[in-house]
């Protein structure tokens, strides 16, 4: 039972519930950060102070609407033949020949900037900019495109050695006051290329610390303030190298409204990856419940828990797409692999929904929370057994499929490993 939804059931001192909630939250909240801004924290407590507990919930429900809806524009940017589009694809979860998939090939297929909304979430938008260094591409032309004001920032693509190119995207973007992230490409074949010709003295560690280097040795003449992060990554390889690192450090990054849908809408491509989505699926949870207990509670302030097996239904089937695991995905994974849905479907525990709503234990903490929270204020007893229903029922949801999310990646890995010995 969370002490601090209690509180806010039994009338605790409001001043007193604005230290429980900071402290609460703080718990909640993972390394890559959470949902509220420092602002709204603050209008939150101050919410709290006065004594006004509508303020409360209404900013918590205005900082939730935000981070549902908060757009987010990605400008990927480099030298033509780079991997610009192949990159786009992994970050959107599509594979190289699926439908809407940025187009790649041999020669450069990006003529014009182009919008690419990420399947599940159209507000969230990667553009794939044409590439520097064809003759269609010329630099004075680029720094038009450069100069679009309406990007949250930039990732500049580069497949070889620190170019002349690079050098200027770089310098362009931080006139902007825009932030950029620098990713080498194609190490896997830098690697392969540097084994071949080299099998007594090669070492992959070596080798990467050198191309790391040559990239940071450059940027950090153009760049001084922050040290510039290179990032080492393979596109057919997404989660070898440095691609799960760029994944939190573009969160880590965001502002907060951005966090929530950025995280969610990212590939499973890490163990740590599903942990940080199931953090901030459950304090998205427990900050929904919380402001639910607060209008509850309210004098005057309808509240309705109902507990509608297909509404809940439906909830479950959106943590599964949430986690990479709808019908859509289930059957794409199934195809990248050979293999069929049934095998995939084999791993999940979440797609018996009748069992997870049946389950004794979920009924035992309900019983405990509402008789004890019956017990101190005399409230209908009913309506907090629906409440508590609910908020536990979604939180075996979550960490089911998150489950789930993790044995399946461990089954690609595992196939995909097998394929290459």
């Amino acid at each position: 039972m969370d002490p601090l939804l209690l509180n806010v059931i039994k009338k605790n001192d409001s001043k007193q519930l604005a230290s429980e909630f900071l402290s609460g939250y703080k718990t909640l909240v993972s390394e890559v950060g959470g949902i509220l801004s420092q602002v709204s924290l603050k209008r939150i407590l101050k919410g709290f102070e006065k004594g006004q507990p509508k303020d409360v919930a209404d900013e918590i429900q205005r900082a939730l609407q935000s981070a549902e809806n908060a757009p987010q524009n990605v400008a990927v940017i480099g030298q033509s033949g780079s991997g610009k589009s192949s990159f786009i694809n992994v970050l959107r979860g599509i594979g190289h020949e699926g439908a809407g998939s940025a187009s790649v090939g041999v020669v450069p297929t990006t003529r014009k900037k182009t919008p690419y909304p990420h399947p599940k979430y159209p507000n969230m938008t990667f553009w794939d900019l044409p590439g520097t260094g064809t003759p269609e591409s010329l630099p004075n032309a680029y720094q038009e495109v450069v100069g679009d004001d309406n990007y949250d920032y930039f990732i500049i693509i580069s497949s070889s050695r620190f170019s002349s190119n690079n050098a200027f995207l770089a310098q362009k973007i931080q006139e902007k006051g825009k932030k950029f992230y620098f990713v080498r490409t194609k190490v896997d074949s830098d690697l392969y290329n540097e084994n071949k010709s080299k099998p007594r003295s090669f070492n992959k560690e070596t080798v990467l610390q050198q191309i790391r280097d040559n990239c940071l040795i450059n940027l950090s003449k153009i760049v001084s303030e922050p040290t510039p992060t290179v990032f080492l990554v393979s596109n057919f390889k997404s989660k070898e190298f440095d691609f799960p690192k760029l994944q939190e450090t573009l969160l880590q990054d965001l502002p907060a409204e951005k966090h929530y849908t950025a995280l969610l809408l990212l590939p499973n491509l890490s163990e740590s990856f599903i942990q940080l989505k199931r953090a901030m699926i459950k304090e998205k949870l427990w900050l929904t419940a919380f402001w639910a207990a607060i209008l509850a509670f309210i004098p005057l302030t309808p509240f309705c828990c109902g507990f509608e097996l297909s509404e809940h239904e439906r909830d479950l089937k959106q943590y599964q797409s949430l986690f990479g695991l709808d019908e859509e995905s289930v059957s794409q994974i199934a195809q990248n692999l050979g293999t069929s849905e049934q095998e995939i479907y084999s791993l999940m525990k979440s797609t018996d929904f009748n069992s997870l709503v049946k389950d004794d234990s979920i009924i035992a903490n309900v019983k405990k929370c509402a008789e004890f929270v019956f017990s101190v204020t005399g409230l209908l007893q009913s309506s907090v057994f629906q409440f508590y229903k609910v908020y536990f029922l979604h939180l075996k949801f979550i960490d089911t499929v998150a489950e789930d999310a993790k044995r399946v990646l461990a089954k690609i890995e595992e196939m995909r490993s097998g394929r290459m010995k």
